[in-house]
């Protein structure tokens, strides 16, 4: 497994499990699964209603907590918003069964950002959160969150795959010490990716599927991904990405597949601002 150094000095995998869209039900056997296929980064959120099944498979997993990086993610709290950030942080540790979280992420760069980060500052002085970060950040909200902050987020988690790949973000955030995150790696799918000629073409030259091939471009991109499966035999193979390396020439050829534009939302759009602002967790 590659780490990639945070900007401040924590080691995070280059390549993790995410459980977003697991059932709770189905998320501790997927997270056992996941741990014994050799993933030690782990991603969840209040959001998606299965931090405590992540926990008890970390908790019944018998790996050291120190060999593990746990991430989860504050929804927008009302407020005061840094009294709520904590008492939702309190609540998602509880969950968790942990002590600390490695990397806690602002899931939605709406309501009082500023006050929940304050809050997650305090969290990351007393050693609560280890990291701290943001997520679906554009360039805008990000510079002005850092100007205007003392800790500078470690991660931002923002939705990237070939057709969608941020490479100019990529570069901002490189220049501001920001670690990009890719969610929705596979873009569900979409855009036919898994039949997609030009990566099954480079797939076949390494004997890999498309889903390697996509996990070897970010990762050899130095974006961290967090692929999520229910099926043992899949984990596997996704995890199965470094023992091959993409060619320059590949690289460039995958760069034309990127149409510039989300598959799925606009954070910018106004009736999904409205809609994501005015969700509120039972956390």
């Amino acid at each position: 497994m590659r780490h990639i150094t945070l900007n401040n000095g924590i080691q995070m995998p280059v390549l993790g499990f995410g459980v977003y869209q697991i059932p709770a039900e189905q998320t501790e056997r997927a997270v056992t699964d996941a741990l014994a296929a050799g993933y030690r980064l782990l991603d969840t959120a209040a959001a998606y209603g299965n931090e405590e099944a992540v926990g008890r498979a970390v908790r019944n997993s018998g790996i050291s907590r120190e060999e593990l990086f746990v991430t989860t993610k504050l929804w927008v709290q009302d407020a005061p918003a840094e009294h709520n950030t904590r008492r939702a942080f309190e609540t998602s540790l509880a969950k968790l069964g942990l002590d600390h979280v490695d990397l806690y992420l602002v899931h939605q760069p709406f309501g009082d950002v500023y006050g929940q980060w304050r809050a997650m500052e305090s969290l990351n002085r007393e050693g609560l959160a280890r990291a701290i970060g943001v997520a679906n950040f554009y360039p805008d909200r990000l510079i002005d969150l850092i100007l205007n902050n003392e800790v500078t987020p470690a991660v931002n988690q923002i939705e990237t795959h070939p057709f969608f790949q941020r490479a100019d973000y990529q570069e901002l955030m490189r220049e501001r010490g920001v670690q990009i995150q890719s969610w929705g790696g596979f873009a569900e799918g979409r855009n036919d990716l898994f039949a997609n000629p030009l990566l099954a073409e480079i797939g076949q030259g390494y004997g890999k599927s498309v889903a390697q091939v996509v996990l070897r471009w970010l990762t050899q991109r130095d974006v961290v991904a967090i692929p999520k499966s229910v099926r043992p035999e899949r984990m596997a193979e996704n995890f199965d990405v470094f023992d091959f390396e993409l060619t320059d020439e590949q690289m460039a050829a995958i760069a034309t597949l990127d149409t510039g534009s989300s598959l799925f939302f606009d954070h910018r759009d106004p009736a999904m601002v409205e809609r994501l602002g005015k969700h509120r967790v039972d956390a």
